[in-house]
């Protein structure tokens, strides 16, 4: 999350884990993509979670393919907590995303479920670059955001009041980042939702050159 803010954000989702986990808890809106995400893996992959959250897509991925080894990771206590009772099998680890793609470790597959909301334009492009260096000739990136032009990005305040900083992010501008990185996108997919502020949910799934 953008660095600036990242205290704030932490504090928010820890604060908010439970009623996190029990509003996105079902996670089939977005089955189809994450479906050819897990089928597009080797045996045994071993996959990188990125804000992991209270492990919904962890547990997802999971039923799918028990096989899987998924090192997942996110910043607040509280979501890492509930993810160790959801999806026992994962790893976990409190880590910033921009952090957990330095570690030096190659992943056959990298998962950015909905955290480049909270990453501006810089740090968006600098975390592919690392993806990039996480994945072997051929590994799998799976990216959902909300897509909208960057100059809606600002404050908004949630159900509980709290007021988080989103960054919204164009299909253009993360297709373009991604194949300056060798990430090839072979999957995307747009999903409308109503909410107070209607939108679009984006997801892409890219292949390393």
């Amino acid at each position: 999350m953008s660095s600036r803010h990242t205290p704030n954000t932490v504090a928010i989702f820890d604060k908010l884990a439970h009623r996190y986990q029990e509003k996105y808890a079902d996670v089939r809106r977005y089955e189809h993509g994450l479906n050819l995400f897990c089928d597009g893996l080797p045996p045994s992959a071993s996959v990188l979670e990125l804000a992991c959250g209270p492990g919904n897509v962890t547990r997802y991925l999971l039923d799918l393919r028990p096989d899987l080894r998924i090192d997942a990771t996110d910043l607040a206590p509280n979501m890492i907590a509930i993810g160790k009772t959801v999806a026992p099998e994962a790893r976990f680890e409190i880590i910033d995303c921009r952090l957990a793609v330095k570690t030096g470790r190659v992943f056959d597959a990298v998962v950015a479920a909905f955290c480049l909301p909270y990453l501006d334009q810089t740090e968006v492009k600098a975390l592919f670059a690392d993806v990039a260096r996480t994945l072997p000739k051929g590994g799998i990136f799976y990216v959902s955001t909300m897509e909208d032009d960057y100059s809606q990005s600002g404050f908004e305040a949630g159900s509980s009041g709290d007021l988080v900083y989103m960054h919204y992010h164009t299909g253009i501008f993360l297709t373009d980042a991604l194949a300056g990185c060798g990430l090839s996108v072979v999957f995307e997919q747009r999903l409308p939702f109503e909410t107070p502020k209607p939108g679009t949910d984006l997801i892409l799934i890219a292949r390393k050159n």
